[in-house]
C-alpha cells in the first residue's frame, strides 16, 4: 500500500479524523503518524491527554499491519501497554511504530511517541489479533 492509500484509510476513520491523525512516513518495519497538539487534545493540566497517545500508538501499529497485509487481513487490538515519560504541551506529536513480530494469530508492535523536538514522551507495546 502506498502512503496515499494509508492516508485514505486513516482519514476514513472518524476517530482518527477527530484527533487530526496523519500518516507522515512509511518504513520497512512500520509507519510514522503525526498529530498537531491543540486545546481539545489536552487534559486539565494543559498537556496531551493520555488517551491521545494511546490512540496514536494503537493506530500506528494497526496502520502498519494494514500496510503489511495490503489491507486484506482484518485485525483488532487485544492489548495495549503504554509508559508515559514526559508531557507534551504544544507542537506536534509523532508516533513511530515498529512491527516486532507477525505471527499466525497475534502481531506485536512497539511505538515511540515523541514531541516536536524529538524528545521521547511515551513508549507503547500493542498486540493485535488477526481475524
Amino acid at each position: 500500500m502506498t502512503i496515499e492509500n494509508l492516508r485514505a484509510v486513516a482519514e476514513n476513520m472518524p476517530f482518527n479524523k477527530l484527533i487530526g491523525l496523519r500518516v507522515a512516513r512509511l518504513h520497512a518495519d512500520g509507519v510514522t503518524l503525526e498529530c498537531g497538539m491543540r486545546d481539545e487534545l489536552k487534559n486539565i493540566a494543559g498537556v496531551m491527554h493520555g488517551g491521545v497517545a494511546a490512540t496514536l500508538a494503537d493506530a500506528a501499529v494497526g496502520i502498519a499491519l494494514a500496510r503489511h497485509f495490503g489491507g486484506r487481513r482484518p485485525c483488532t487490538t487485544t492489548d495495549l501497554k503504554i509508559n508515559y515519560l514526559r508531557p507534551i504541551a504544544h507542537g506536534k506529536i509523532v508516533a513511530r511504530s515498529h512491527l516486532v513480530r507477525i505471527g499466525q494469530n497475534l502481531c506485536v508492535g512497539r511505538v515511540d511517541i515523541s514531541d516536536a523536538q524529538r524528545k521521547l514522551a511515551a513508549v507503547a507495546i500493542v498486540t493485535y489479533m488477526l481475524l
